[in-house]
């Protein structure tokens, strides 16, 4: 007797309001156990969820775009035999065990293994591939039953960064399943074929040629960290999209600086450590109420500038795994030891993995700071769509020519990266020069 069953979204750790980027079955499909339903991404990973059972589809509870936690509905599904589901879902892992990535990530993303990279091609075989004629656009190919290409979460994931159409390309893995390969030849032949043709617009990259170092001497395989693998394509989009411009200017803290060091004996009762990067950000949400279009981002038709009324930070913290970004919220509101408070806490939870999705957003304005580590200047990529990103340098003393004569003062450096299709030259010169004034002297946040 054919049994009803719901499918909820399974334990997927430490996170809530995931977005559902992709749902992979529809209403009517027949399904196997481990076949994957829906694909859901946060700030950190992508992953899939898997149906429990085998079964026929009956009603899709949710949609692309929805956001989900543990326990929302996915789908109606009719199972014919439970037992004998059971055994069905049994086998299909056994099966698949050989490529398939976990479908369902652990609450430490960070921490998944990555799928091997594939083995490097051989000399003879790049030789062959740039001999061959581009094809033309294939047709999607066909698939018994209506079934959906067959490739594992991580593969899928990888198709989607590139944009290729994973209806389109042949697998050439057991039972049919699409490799990583496979993608990559798919995206190979559709530049060839792009490139073959003059652009009648937009912007045509050709890809890096792939070199042999092995044959120049001894090399190690070290795969990237599951953040920088994330973060990569973002600060990609972000460096080819927005027309990035950088400004240099400095700020003299000697005074900001004494004044910290007064604060530092109650700082430390409250049980808070007070750097100067509370004072920074404070400072910085005085120049953007200055310059609101620097709070700003564009609008998708490009045409309008959306200002927002909020003043959330992004902070750029250095992990063991990579940069991340979590959001100070409601800068405004704040005072420096709050937010001395708070960035303890997130650097805290970023270093040990603990950061949730919503911690990484509503961000309207990025600070990177590597003053801690050195550097007299540097060109921060802008955290699109944000349009501004701040970068500070090591402060150190220098000699300034003040009232005749020459005087040790505390200069920081500044380096403001910018969107230059919302920001001109000009605009950014009088945000970094007003971000310098009220460094200079802090009392201006009381003005």
């Amino acid at each position: 007797m054919a049994t009803a069953k719901e499918v909820l979204i399974p334990d997927i750790g430490d996170f809530s309001n995931v977005d559902v980027i992709e749902v992979l079955v529809s209403a009517g499909d027949r399904i196997n156990a481990e076949d994957p339903l829906v694909t859901l991404e946060s700030d950190k990973a992508t992953m899939d969820v898997p149906a429990p059972y085998a079964g026929i589809v009956k009603e899709l509870k949710i949609n692309v775009g929805d956001k989900v936690g543990q326990g929302t509905p996915i789908v109606l599904m009719e199972l014919e035999d439970l037992a004998a589901t059971d055994d069905l879902s049994t086998a299909a892992a056994a099966d698949e065990t050989r490529d398939v990535a976990p479908a369902v990530t652990p609450s430490e993303p960070t921490q998944a293994h990555p799928e091997p990279e594939p083995a490097p091609q051989t000399s003879a075989a790049v030789t062959t591939a740039k001999r061959t004629p581009p094809p033309s656009l294939p047709p999607p190919v066909e698939k018994s039953g209506g079934a959906r290409p067959h490739a594992s979460p991580s593969v899928r994931a990888f198709a989607r960064e590139l944009g290729a159409d994973l209806t389109r390309i042949k697998g050439t893995g057991p039972k049919g399943r699409i490799l990583k390969e496979d993608v990559q030849g798919f995206i190979k032949g559709q530049l060839a074929q792009t490139m073959s043709v003059a652009p009648t617009g937009g912007l045509a990259i050709p890809t890096m040629p792939e070199i042999d170092f092995s044959k120049f001497g001894e090399i190690e395989l070290q795969p990237l960290s599951r953040i920088k693998k994330i973060a990569g394509p973002h600060l990609h989009r972000s460096w080819v999209v927005v027309p990035h411009v950088t400004q240099h200017d400095e700020a003299d803290i000697t005074e900001l600086e004494a004044f910290r060091k007064q604060l530092k004996e109650e700082a430390s009762k409250q049980g808070v450590r007070l750097t100067p990067l509370a004072f920074i950000m404070k400072a910085s949400i005085a120049a953007l109420k200055k310059h609101p279009e620097f709070n700003a981002s564009l609008d998708p038709s490009r045409e309008n500038l959306i200002l927002k009324k909020y003043y959330h930070i992004g902070v750029a913290v250095d992990t063991a795994d990579g940069l991340v970004v979590p959001v100070v919220r409601n800068v405004d509101d704040k005072g420096v030891f709050d937010l001395a408070a708070e960035l303890a806490d997130i650097s805290a939870r970023a270093r040990d993995k603990k950061l949730t999705p919503s911690d990484m957003q509503g961000g309207c304005f990025t600070i990177s700071s590597l003053g801690g580590i050195g550097g007299t200047a540097f060109t921060p990529i802008v955290n699109a769509p944000e349009v501004a990103i701040l970068g500070v340098s090591r402060s150190t003393m220098q000699p300034v020519y003040k009232d005749g004569q020459f005087v040790p003062r505390l200069i920081l450096p500044l380096s403001l990266s910018y969107d230059h299709r919302v920001i001109d030259g000009a605009q950014a010169a009088r945000f970094t020069s007003y971000l310098s004034l009220v460094l200079t002297d802090v009392r201006r946040l009381l003005l």
